[in-house]
């Protein structure tokens, strides 16, 4: 057993601890930590009443280096586990390094001041953690992390070549509100709102945001109309598996919620540059995100499923192949578990699993890691039995489009 430094007290974070909270054989202390400490406290006293496990909590700016080390000194953890904002993750990498932990966070940096995210900043510590002995878990959310994690066991269990591979994204939640993320709104508008990029034939192919858009019927949840756009695990996909000729990532959104993106965006409310209002400088998409409902407060109104999986072609003992791996998450039921909807939970349980398979020695190495490094195979079997499980798809032909 050993413990673990908990940072980032949000919907992950919360379905988090609740589930490490459960694996109290793996964890033998949890420590919360947030710039807000009452949403820790908030978190913890659910984990108590859900699961009879008493958890720590404490308060952190993670951007303080040096307080960053002390608490981690004083919780003495094997792993801290950075759920936190994504502009942190160097500022809680160089405590780790300082500190001699692990680490593992769920999405790449990103700078503030930039819609920029990419591995370059992290694939730097490289060295300093293979120096120090210490391992670096990049993306162990869902998407990234579970996608990966599936890329991986499609190409050591189902396919001996992969050719082309899409990620598809799909919520099928209904929270009945007129616009809201479900998770922090100032990350995923910055995400959405970026020009859409896919890898194919060793470059990047480049477009408008929303451009390009394909119908799919999703299983357990009907067709959806699905958008290309980038995400950060394709950047390591095609790092790490050169052999694939194309690699898409596809996320599903309605009508409603772009119509309200596009108008947001006209009048200026997605900028991430600061303006002057009433005398001071605001960042408009700050303010755009203190109006927006909470993605925590979605929980008990969200109903219906997400599905998200990985489609891909290749060649399997000489014939051609093309196969599906996918994972369906239902909302009312990831609520009923830990208080968050699908979209805390399929990223939280995860980081959950990462840090577990860290902790356990299962998951070994000095340096910095994406997960489709790592052995999928002990992450597969987890997630079967840590509620989010799989399934693979013999699919008749390769997508269409």
């Amino acid at each position: 057993m050993s413990r673990v430094l908990v940072i980032g007290a949000g919907g992950a974070g919360s379905v988090a601890v609740h589930k490490m909270a459960q694996c109290s054989d793996v964890f033998s202390h949890v420590t919360l930590a947030s710039r807000r400490i009452h949403k820790c406290n908030e978190v913890a006293q659910s984990v108590k009443e859900k699961t009879g496990v008493g958890i720590d909590t404490a308060e952190l700016d993670a951007d303080d280096v040096k307080a960053t080390v002390a608490l981690i000194n004083s919780v003495r953890p094997k792993v801290v586990v950075n759920l936190a904002l994504p502009y942190q993750d160097l500022s809680i990498m160089d405590a780790c390094l300082e500190t001699g932990v692990h680490y593992l966070d769920t999405a790449n940096y990103e700078p503030r001041d930039e819609a920029r995210f990419e591995y370059s900043w992290q694939w730097a510590y490289q060295d300093r953690f293979k120096a120090a002995g210490l391992m670096a878990v990049l993306g162990s959310g869902f998407d990234p992390g579970v996608t990966s994690i599936f890329t991986g066991y499609t190409r050591k269990h189902l396919l001996d070549r992969i050719d082309t591979l899409d990620i598809l994204d799909c919520n099928g939640g209904d929270h009945g509100l007129p616009f809201a993320t479900n998770f922090n709104p100032e990350i995923n508008l910055r995400e959405i709102t970026a020009p859409s990029r896919h890898w194919e034939n060793g470059e990047w192919v480049v477009g408008p945001a929303l451009a390009h858009k394909q119908a799919f019927d999703f299983e357990a949840v009907g067709p959806k109309n699905m958008y290309l756009m980038y995400h950060e695990e394709l950047e390591s996909l095609a790092k790490f598996y050169p052999e694939i000729k194309r690699i898409r990532f596809w996320m599903t959104f309605g009508d409603s919620y772009l119509k309200h993106l596009e108008v947001l965006q006209n009048v200026g409310m997605t900028r991430i540059d600061p303006v002057m209002f009433e005398g001071r400088e605001i960042i408009p998409i700050q303010f755009l995100k203190a109006l927006l409902p909470e993605p925590s407060s979605l929980g008990p109104l969200t109903k219906g499923k997400t599905n998200i999986g990985t489609i891909a072609t290749g060649v399997k003992d000489g014939v051609q192949k093309t196969v599906y791996v996918l994972n369906i998450c239902d909302h009312e039921a990831a609520f009923a578990e830990t208080g968050n909807q699908a979209i805390s939970y399929t990223t939280g349980v995860p980081a959950m699993i990462g840090a577990a398979l860290i902790v356990t020695g299962q998951w070994q190495g000095a340096g910095v890691y994406n997960m489709e490094q790592l052995d999928p195979d002990p992450f597969m079997d987890m997630l079967n039995k840590q509620g989010l499980p799989w399934k693979v798809v013999d699919l008749p032909a390769p997508l269409s489009f």
